[in-house]
């Protein structure tokens, strides 16, 4: 396997990725030159570049959600290997032309919010093409005239690959075209790659790796691309274990790039089938952060039995994220997991670890 480390952009890293971190560390170190697609609410340019001269053309988006940071840092990793002399890396840009746009959301990325300035979920502007960032998008897409469209995003903590006790590390999906969930050609061709990169992925992260629903939504980009007969695949990063900065799941999103870029540059695709894509499990919303188990609270209606479910809330403070825990359910959750099991009582000798005081504060108030 491509070691991984030795194309890891260490510029960039963390969950906090801006524009201006981008353009001071990043666009520089580019062979060829950037070009602008548009701008933001805000008035900052949003820029995408092209890597490669094959004649199979590759669109792909990251950073459509200010707060999806991962699938940025993994771009850039793969950029670094393109522009290496291993033999994989000659073959795709010989056989791939890529349009890259790493940052579309640039606004959100510096509040870290999943919208845009003016509050609008750009992944459900397909259609309406009411903010500036869709319609540069959309654009880029019509003048640009890709075989494959790659959708790129971070997916919550909460995610289960399937009913089982692990996390969707990666997750995947090809979008519907149709209210029929149809398997249209375009559709399985993109079903087949993905099945190409699950392949490499299941020797790395076994079981953890996921498939989105396919309900059809006409206003999310990737359906609406996947509506042009353009193969899309959505791409999303989530949780590996005690990697809450996301910087183990980026190697894994690089290695599904790369993997996918060589598969279509090699043109075997038709070695993978559908069947191979629906053998992945489909997505569960089964895991807590944090399981408290025995959460010692004098509440009477709290039984020996329960435990209580907590998850992060991602706060940006001084240009940090803070994962600042909050009270997500309460009961036996049976059937649920956690990243991380604490006994209650240990809580009550912690006075000085922030994170526990504020659980504590939690079963606190729950004793009321």
């Amino acid at each position: 396997m491509i070691q991984y480390i030795d194309y890891k952009e260490e510029a960039i890293h963390g969950r906090y990725i801006t524009m201006d971190m981008l353009q001071k560390h990043c666009f520089p170190k580019l062979k060829n030159d950037s070009i602008i697609i548009g701008h933001s609410v805000q008035g900052i340019p949003i820029p995408a570049f092209t890597i490669g001269y094959g004649k199979q053309k590759v669109f792909m988006w990251s950073q459509m959600h200010g707060n999806e940071s991962t699938t940025t840092k993994a771009v850039w990793d793969m950029v670094n290997f393109l522009d290496s002399t291993h033999e994989i890396a000659k073959s795709i840009m010989e056989s791939c032309t890529l349009m890259i746009v790493p940052m579309l959301n640039p606004d959100g990325a510096k509040a870290y919010t999943r919208v845009n300035h003016n509050e609008v979920d750009l992944n459900r502007d397909a259609k309406n093409l009411s903010q500036p960032e869709s319609v540069a998008l959309r654009t880029l897409f019509q003048k640009f005239e890709p075989h494959f469209c790659f959708n790129l995003h971070d997916q919550r903590t909460l995610f289960s690959a399937g009913k089982v006790d692990k996390p969707a590390t990666v997750s995947f999906l090809s979008p519907a075209s149709n209210a029929n969930r149809d398997i249209t050609p375009s559709r399985e061709v993109a079903m087949r790659l993905i099945a190409a990169m699950n392949q490499v992925l299941q020797k790395i992260i076994p079981g953890q790796v996921g498939r989105f629903d396919d309900g059809f939504n006409d206003n999310c980009v990737g359906d609406s691309f996947q509506m042009e007969k353009v193969p899309t695949l959505l791409f999303e990063a989530g949780h590996f274990q005690k990697d809450y900065e996301r910087e183990k799941t980026r190697e894994f999103i690089f290695h599904a790039l790369v993997e996918a870029l060589q598969t279509i540059a090699k043109d075997k695709i038709s070695n993978y089938s559908i069947e191979d894509y629906f053998a992945i499990p489909e997505n569960d919303k089964l895991f807590f952060d944090i399981i408290v188990k025995n959460p010692q609270v004098t509440n009477p209606i709290i039984k020996d039995t329960y435990r209580v479910g907590i998850r992060y809330k991602e706060v940006l403070r001084e240009d940090i994220i803070h994962f600042e825990p909050e009270l997500a359910e309460m009961g036996t959750l049976e059937g649920f997991y956690a990243h991380h099991y604490i006994e209650g009582a240990d809580l009550l000798d912690f006075d000085n670890d922030s994170a526990k005081q504020d659980i504590r504060t939690i079963l606190l108030s729950i004793s009321e």
